[in-house]
């Protein structure tokens, strides 16, 4: 079944990537496959559950993919999908704007 979503393209977009650790793991899945322990290690201060659960959401927004591995100990994996890649030029931006902000605040 299909979200409603919202009219406004804008809140579409920050429908999704609201939340501070999305735009993180984002970041850091644009780099290519990882790990759970590796986002865990590499988005800061953030606990397993709300990793997790920012990871399902994420996979149910269809940003992301996990592939989980028939193994002991089980290994899972994250993979942006290409809806989620196409973020990309949006962080870019951010990126972009958090440079120019920070070199005119400092």
């Amino acid at each position: 079944m299909k979200k409603e979503l919202p009219a406004c393209p804008v809140e579409t977009t920050l429908m999704l990537i609201s939340d501070r650790w999305k735009v993180l793991i984002i970041r850091d899945l644009l780099g290519g496959t990882k790990r759970f322990g590796e986002l865990k290690k590499s988005v800061g201060l953030i606990s397993q559950k709300v990793l997790t659960a920012n990871l399902r959401s994420m996979e149910e927004d269809g940003l992301l993919t996990r592939k989980v591995y028939a193994e002991v100990p089980p290994r899972v994996e994250y993979t942006l999908t290409d809806t989620g890649y196409s973020l990309k030029p949006i962080l870019d931006s951010m990126v972009e704007w958090g440079e120019n902000y920070k070199a005119q605040n400092q």
